[in-house]
């Protein structure tokens, strides 16, 4: 007897136009997940249109950010959802277009697949101290989320969690991304103690992996070259959905951005 498997990527873009330009559209049509979660479109709906409303045989549900190139997340899907959510609630985190929501729900389940894009901080002072906003508004949607219905958070969370997550976790304790209060953040959300619980469902997979997790590398120097990354995107599942997690790799025979796609398989179906 085959168990039914659910194949889910999530990859920042880093721009779609870009991305597509760099065979991202063949490699689906290759790898054929069920659904891909993507991040940065750094596209509006008119670019969008006639375009990009479809990848791979994939349908497309957007969160566009009212700020052109800048931002968006998207969630291509071979399913067709019961519904779709966009944005968290917050008037100034909407408008940047960083959460998107596909339902499946039946009779008998609530199960939701998400596309987040955490804001970045190492631009300024100000966008470090938005990040934190945004961590203290996410929190309790998750918690609210979670407490209602299964589901998986995929996105570019812009943290790395453990010291096992970054190559040179000792100069960056000061940085946007592994700063002590964004690393406790992190924590709290996958706390096990915590009901339901999350789970970091790729160190369940890999708990020791270094070098390998890493998905993503600064264009700065020659990061991607030593392999100089951070592991900064992440499937994030409530625990009835991580415990059928199999299989999780990160993809890096191709470059479509400057993050790399993460990829589960999960044995059960929509």
């Amino acid at each position: 007897m085959t168990h039914p498997q659910f194949t889910l990527t999530s990859l920042n873009l880093n721009g779609i136009r870009s991305a597509t330009t760099k065979g991202l559209a063949e490699w689906l049509q290759t790898r054929r997940p069920d659904c891909i979660c993507v991040q940065e479109l750094k596209a509006q709906a008119g670019d969008v249109a006639g375009r990009f409303e479809h990848l791979a045989d994939l349908a497309g549900h957007f969160h566009f950010a009212e700020k052109k190139g800048y931002s968006g997340v998207d969630i291509y899907t071979r399913h067709e959802p019961s519904d779709v959510l966009t944005g968290i609630g917050s008037p100034e985190f909407d408008a940047e277009g960083r959460w998107v929501e596909l339902r499946f729900d039946t009779p008998a389940r609530k199960l939701s697949i998400t596309s987040s894009y955490f804001p970045s901080g190492s631009s300024s002072e100000e966008r470090q101290e938005a990040k934190f906003r945004f961590l203290e508004v996410m929190a309790p949607h998750l918690q609210r989320l979670r407490e209602e219905r299964d589901f998986i958070l995929c996105g570019d969370l812009n943290i790395a969690h453990q010291q096992i997550d970054l190559k040179n976790w000792r100069s960056n304790q000061k940085n946007s991304g592994f700063l002590p209060e964004e690393r406790a953040w992190m924590s709290a959300l996958l706390a096990p103690d915590t009901a339901p619980a999350l789970i970091d469902v790729y160190r369940q997979l890999h708990p020791e992996a270094t070098a390998e997790s890493y998905t993503w590398w600064s264009n700065r120097g020659q990061a991607w070259a030593n392999n100089v990354g951070w592991r900064i995107d992440y499937h994030v599942a409530t625990a009835a959905l991580a415990q059928r997690a199999r299989r999780a790799s990160v993809y890096k025979e191709a470059r479509f951005s400057d993050h790399a796609p993460l990829t589960v398989e999960y044995d059960f179906g929509l």
